[in-house]
């Protein structure tokens, strides 16, 4: 028996996970979709918690429910709308059913920020609070829902980092072939090191680490005691955009939009910066009124 058809001479991971997890008939659910939902699952316990343990916020375990609701509405109709307008404007020009093919493109965390903006607004006058305090409320809660989301990515092969040939780049077998993670030969390629040259940095996870597990402690110790209203959704604000401007580096762009000036500037890039502005901004605010 030849052994050496069971050992990799690949000096990289190769990553070609089954985006579906779950197949019920003609109803395919896939990993993206089941972290959104566990995203949700953990917003939920943890608004109890915190509205179980920190009375000088003035929430009920209750309102949890209502908030998530509108919440989730906002998430998905604005990171729909986001793409739609960001990063898929000349498809939807082209065929304005593409907004509703949710499988092409995915969705935009900025459009789903935008979208939870209005949502809180939207709840906050039905629960009588001003959007800041809806929003100081949500905002620590917000980035472990972002780092599921970036593992969904990862396992389904999305959303891939830039080649390089650091020692923990991964080949992404869709990066290489669309819809590789099902090829043998792509896989038999990578067991003999011909895709070696063909690794990227696995920035999902760098966005996973940053934006989700970075973004989360930054928040949970500012967020432990009372602060001028304001100034928890600027920190958000303002981590965010950082945190995701700096994985901008690491992230491949688009395809179809490709770097917008030089080999660095992304549109990821130029839509974080108004965000860190508006954040430093708002927090500045929320300290001046005290």
């Amino acid at each position: 028996m030849d052994f050496n058809r069971f050992v990799s001479r690949s000096s990289h991971l190769y990553i070609a996970f089954d985006p579906v997890a779950i197949s019920l008939g003609p109803l395919d659910v896939h990993w993206y979709g089941i972290m959104y939902l566990l995203a949700f699952l953990l917003f939920w316990v943890g608004g109890n918690w915190v509205a179980r343990n920190r009375a000088w916020q003035g929430w009920k375990p209750q309102e949890i429910g209502d908030m998530l609701f509108y919440g989730m509405l906002g998430v998905v109709v604005g990171g729909r709308l986001g793409y739609v307008l960001f990063y898929g404007l000349d498809s939807f020009l082209r065929d304005p059913l593409f907004l509703f093919r949710i499988t092409q493109g995915g969705m935009s965390f900025h459009g789903g920020l935008l979208g939870v903006i209005v949502a809180m607004g939207w709840y906050g006058r039905r629960s009588g609070r001003s959007l800041f305090q809806v929003s100081d409320f949500v905002a620590p809660l917000v980035p472990v829902g972002l780092g599921l989301g970036r593992i969904g990515n990862f396992i389904g092969g999305e959303l891939w980092g830039r080649l390089s040939d650091v020692p923990w780049a991964m080949i992404f077998a869709n990066a290489v072939q669309p819809g590789g993670w099902q090829s043998a030969e792509l896989r038999l390629a990578w067991e003999s090191g011909a895709l070696d040259h063909l690794a990227r940095h696995p920035s999902q996870l760098y966005q996973a680490l940053g934006e989700g597990l970075g973004l989360f402690i930054l928040l949970a110790l500012y967020s432990r005691h009372p602060r001028p209203t304001g100034a928890v959704s600027g920190l958000f604000l303002v981590g965010y955009g950082c945190f995701r401007f700096v994985a901008e580096f690491f992230r491949e762009p688009d395809g179809h939009i490709g770097y917008l000036s030089g080999q660095w500037l992304t549109m990821g890039m130029v839509l974080s910066l108004p965000m860190v502005l508006a954040g430093v901004i708002l927090m500045a605010m929320a300290y001046r009124r005290g």
